[in-house]
């Protein structure tokens, strides 16, 4: 416990301090997703996954191959994909 009356971030136990950012992360990307969503059907958009999931696979896409210092087999497994798909995805995008 922390010696003073009130209890801080800093005072708490790494794993807490983690599940909490993991946490604000989750919601914050989640609630960025809602608004873009609401924005584009309020703008009387249609087909929003035609838009969105191109995007979404270059962001998953990018992140893990920098965790796997440009790896393609490693980042297709981290992604679920096998290796193929990967590169196949990679070529469609224009991630080249």
């Amino acid at each position: 416990m922390s010696p003073a009356q009130m209890v801080h971030v800093e005072d708490m136990p790494p794993e807490l301090k983690n599940s909490e950012q993991e946490e604000t992360v989750n919601s914050n990307w989640e609630a960025a997703l809602c608004m873009w969503l609401d924005s584009r059907l309020a703008a009387g958009a249609e087909n929003v996954l035609a838009t969105l999931m191109p995007d979404m696979e270059r962001i998953m896409i990018a992140v893990a191959l920098k965790h796997t210092g440009g790896r393609k087999q490693d980042a297709a497994r981290l992604l679920g994909w096998g290796r193929n798909t990967l590169t196949r995805k990679i070529k469609e995008l224009e991630m080249e």
